[in-house]
């Protein structure tokens, strides 16, 4: 069985087992987190697709671990006139690994 969800502005296909990297969610390595935005489900039998998501299902899914993505480095130059700017940014990433997909009613 498979789900898409989403989670920080972005859809993801996930399975039981499977890990995924999102956007920084709160909460301590190793505890559980309940995703109930769920697009859509499906498995050997007819998938079911919500309007827009399917009512009572839920992902839950463990915390593994809280990293942050490499630098992104940003630089501004406007040439003859001594203008430079250089701006790093790393983007703060959660990673979890799907425990159970429940369908709901």
């Amino acid at each position: 069985m498979f789900a898409i969800l989403k989670t920080g502005g972005k859809q993801y296909r996930v399975a039981v087992g499977g890990q995924i990297i999102v956007e920084r969610i709160a909460g301590e390595v190793g505890s559980q987190v309940e995703l109930s935005e769920v697009l859509a489900l499906g498995d050997t039998e007819a998938p079911v697709i919500g309007t827009p998501t399917v009512t009572g299902s839920s992902v839950r899914a463990t915390i593994v671990q809280q990293p942050r993505s490499t630098k992104v480095i940003v630089f501004k130059k406007k040439r003859r006139k001594n203008y430079r700017r250089k701006h790093g940014h790393r983007q703060e990433l959660t990673v979890l690994k799907i425990e159970e997909i429940s369908r709901g009613a």
